[in-house]
């Protein structure tokens, strides 16, 4: 398929920017959803949405839209609706060659670059056609757990494999290997007294939470592992009071399953520990929320994305992240995915930006992502490897 014309190039910018500016942090994706299912419809394509909204959590259904190919072949594009929570409003500006949000928080270029982009594709192949079959995904409730992409039922899908585009980085780019995630909660259970008159009968749930961030693993654990405490909370708002309550969140993540759970391990040793020296009960919760995996970079969808890169004028590099994204759910349900760098910076912050060269080159990989797959040989892709 030829490069993105100029008035293609112009429509993506113009979509994108309208897309930021529907408000969709996650568990309230119904705007955006609606918009893009009447844009697909407008193409005169059929939408199903899926009864993922419930045991997500989220505003909408996953979406899903196909577009016929000049082959048997099909290929999965997927991209997630919902964002961050959104502090301030979006107004996007383009500064110094690039989007930004007018006002000071998040552009929504997570995930809505990669939104714009799908569009901008699915256009183009409903008027042009396309060498191989494009299956189009829309996830919900991403940034919330995967929890969209968990309950997608990827048995319905038709593709040999696909491309998530979600990785904030340089476009090139080319995950291969993402970790499993862990998410640790404890809530510690003290005995309430005045803290000036009878402190010896209290005992301090706060105490005991420090006591356990102090000891916990915490920060860049080695090459493939890492581990944070990213929310505390406790007491009644006086000082008077020995804190009877006390809460913590943290985290856990590593490319090796291994090192993942050994950390955990260590991080729960150290909960029960503090919490037994200050002389506390403590509840502990501990979830998985989304598995690891590394792909093969003999693979299909690696060798195609290769390709495609190298001829849009970029130098593929295979790295692992520590981020996670929905090809980590799909890998978990056995369809080989591969997530993509999208050129987007600072995800997730107020500087949030994305270029208009990368917006626009990714649109021209997207595409030649098309080409490459038609050319590739008829193989079995074989099942993801293991983590």
């Amino acid at each position: 398929m030829r490069p993105a014309s100029e008035a293609e190039k112009a429509r993506l910018n113009e979509t994108f920017a309208e897309l930021c500016r529907i408000p969709s942090p996650f568990g309230d994706e119904r705007a955006v959803a609606d918009d893009v299912i009447a844009r697909l419809r407008a193409m005169g394509l059929e939408v199903s949405e899926d009864d993922a909204a419930g045991p997500a959590e989220a505003g909408a259904g996953n979406l899903l839209a196909r577009i016929r190919g000049r082959s048997e072949r099909s290929v999965l594009l997927c991209a997630h609706l919902d964002t961050v929570e959104q502090t301030a409003p979006i107004e996007p500006v383009v500064v110094d060659g690039g989007w930004e949000n007018e006002h000071d928080g998040i552009l929504g270029a997570d995930n809505k670059a990669a939104l714009a982009v799908m569009l901008e594709v699915a256009r183009r192949a409903t008027v042009e056609g396309s060498p191989v079959g494009i299956e189009l995904l829309f996830t919900v409730a991403e940034e919330n757990g995967l929890r969209g992409a968990a309950h997608f039922d990827a048995s319905q899908l038709r593709s040999e494999f696909g491309y998530v585009f979600d990785h904030a980085t340089p476009i090139g780019e080319v995950v291969t290997a993402s970790p499993s995630y862990y998410r640790v909660g404890a809530e510690f259970h003290g005995r309430a007294a005045h803290a000036g008159i009878r402190p010896e009968e209290g005992r301090s749930a706060i105490l005991a939470l420090a006591r356990a961030v102090s000891a916990m693993p915490q920060g860049r654990i080695d090459p493939e592992t890492t581990a944070n405490v990213g929310s505390v909370s406790g007491g009644v708002g006086s000082t008077n009071v020995v804190a009877e309550r006390a809460r913590l969140l943290a985290e856990a993540r590593s490319i090796d399953p291994d090192k993942a759970e050994s950390t955990v391990s260590r991080m729960i040793d150290a909960i029960n520990d503090a919490a037994a020296s200050a002389e506390c009960d403590v509840d502990i919760t501990m979830h998985r929320l989304f598995a690891g995996y590394r792909q093969k970079p003999s693979s299909p969808a690696v060798a195609v994305a290769e390709a495609a890169l190298r001829g849009c004028g970029y130098e593929p590099k295979r790295i692992a992240t520590g981020g996670g994204s929905d090809a980590n759910a799909l890998e978990l349900s056995g369809f080989p995915c591969v997530n993509l760098a999208n050129g987007t910076e600072r995800n997730h912050e107020p500087t949030e930006r994305v270029s208009l060269a990368a917006l626009e080159g990714m649109l021209d990989v997207a595409l030649a992502l098309l080409d490459e797959a038609a050319a590739l040989p008829d193989t079995d892709p074989g099942p993801p490897a293991a983590a």
